[in-house]
């Protein structure tokens, strides 16, 4: 006799494997110091709000076979500029501990811009090594796959 999963059961198998944290693996320097090239993540498919700071994984806007890490510093509706390496939000400075000067030496500076909406600015904790929205404009919120979860595997130095 052949064993058939009900509709209730098939349905709660298909919930919670679209519910579960995915891995990722990072691939460059670019979220330095905070995840290195070899780091494997996990990622929550099902975030809910975004804020600014939260760590998102999505699909490159110019090319969207290639998915990025980035940090989000500018949320829809708001101005993000900066002056010396210092970023300003609706010209107002932000404090990012998650900085490390190491990788901050440019000290450069970027026009303000508005966040459109549904859009984030995001930039790379390696801000001197870093393919950003400095440089490709904003993301879009359907672009999004995840945000950071939690890091299970970090790699050897």
């Amino acid at each position: 006799m052949k064993k058939h999963l009900s509709v209730p059961v098939f349905a709660a198998i298909a919930l919670c494997s679209a519910c579960a944290p995915q891995p990722v693996r990072v691939e460059g320097v670019a979220m330095m110091p905070a995840f290195n090239d070899g780091d494997k993540l996990l990622m929550d498919r099902n975030f809910g709000e975004l804020k600014r700071g939260d760590v998102i994984i999505f699909l490159y806007p110019k090319d969207r076979t290639k998915s990025y890490i980035k940090r989000i510093i500018g949320l829809p509706g708001e101005t993000v500029e900066i002056r010396e390496g210092k970023v300003y939000i609706n010209d107002q400075i932000l404090e990012e501990p998650y900085i490390d000067k190491i990788y901050d030496q440019g000290q450069a500076n970027f026009p303000p811009r508005s966040v459109p909406e549904y859009q984030y600015f995001v930039m790379g904790d390696n801000r001197d090594n870093s393919s950003d929205s400095r440089y490709w404009g904003t993301v879009d919120q359907e672009l999004i796959k995840g945000k950071y979860y939690m890091t299970y595997s970090k790699a050897k130095e």
